[in-house]
């Protein structure tokens, strides 16, 4: 058994620029905004990124990142579109690779499972295959003769995701509505790194087995951050900041960065985010 536990730093230390690096969660929800922070505080630039794309996307790309996106979305849920990832792509900042919901899916299948592609159904018929020339298409060898869409593998080196509750050997758990595919991404990627709101020792003995969706075998490192989905929602532990997120949405980049992502760590992120919520409070009052 090893103790695999490390600081958000510790990740980025191990990532490169050109990397492909996939990030769990979805839209708005349970991501892991503490390491994407992380990201930022480093050098690291042209990424391809793989998400079910919300405000991880829109940090990124507003702060010039992302060479490649791949993703079948990219929403702030109750902000329908992600502002700078629209600003992005009206730009022409980065390129897109936009698949089917269900195509990513079996993408990330086809990925954890070490295979090139898998046929699906979803996409045959729509615009995905128009505006992805690059697709191709596969015919069942029995008797059906049924035309499949072949959905690429997508391979990462690197997976980043946020959970509830993890331990010190990289079994992860979640205790919201659903798992996004968090651990999809893990045994997907060569590597996968595993923020949570609360470190614990051990997992008590009335743990529902499938809420433990991230396995250890498929975690290269785990890191305590508390309130580290912020301003997503992590349920239970925090909704979403609603208040937050449209301030992030409706502030221009550069005044936004300079006052939540110049700090040095991600205390100097939430002392930065207490201080404007009591501001806000100050001025209700």
């Amino acid at each position: 058994m090893t103790d695999k536990t490390m600081t958000p730093e510790d990740v980025v230390g191990r990532l490169r620029s050109d990397m492909t690096i996939g990030i769990g969660g979805w839209g708005s929800r349970r991501k892991p905004m503490a390491l994407v922070r992380a990201l930022l505080r480093s050098e690291i630039s042209d990424l391809t990124v793989i998400s079910y794309g919300g405000p991880d996307i829109g940090l990124l790309a507003a702060a010039g990142r992302i060479r490649r996106l791949v993703a079948p979305f990219v929403t702030l849920d109750t902000i329908p579109l992600e502002p700078h990832y629209r600003t992005a792509r009206e730009r022409g900042t980065l390129a897109l690779t936009e698949l089917d919901e269900a195509m990513f899916m079996w993408g990330l299948h086809a990925a954890a499972n070490r295979l090139p592609f898998l046929p699906v159904r979803a996409g045959l018929g729509s615009d995905v295959m128009r505006v992805n020339p690059e697709l191709r298409t596969v015919t069942s060898p029995y008797e059906d003769g049924e035309e499949f869409v072949a959905v690429p593998a997508l391979r990462m080196d690197a997976a980043l995701v946020h959970l509830n509750r993890a331990d010190r050997l990289g079994n992860g758990q979640y205790l919201g509505p659903d798992p996004y595919f968090d651990d999809l991404f893990c045994e997907a990627a060569d590597t996968a790194y595993v923020s949570c709101e609360r470190l614990v020792d051990r997992f008590p003995p009335d743990t529902v087995p499938q809420t433990l969706v991230v396995s250890r075998h498929s975690v290269t490192g785990v890191v305590e951050t508390p309130n580290g989905a912020h301003f997503t929602s992590c349920v239970p532990d925090h909704p979403r900041d609603e208040p937050f997120q449209k301030l992030y949405a409706t502030t221009p980049w550069s005044e936004f960065a300079e006052r939540f992502l110049s700090g040095k760590s991600e205390d100097d992120y939430q002392a930065a985010v207490r201080a404007w919520h009591t501001e806000r409070e100050e001025q209700r009052t």
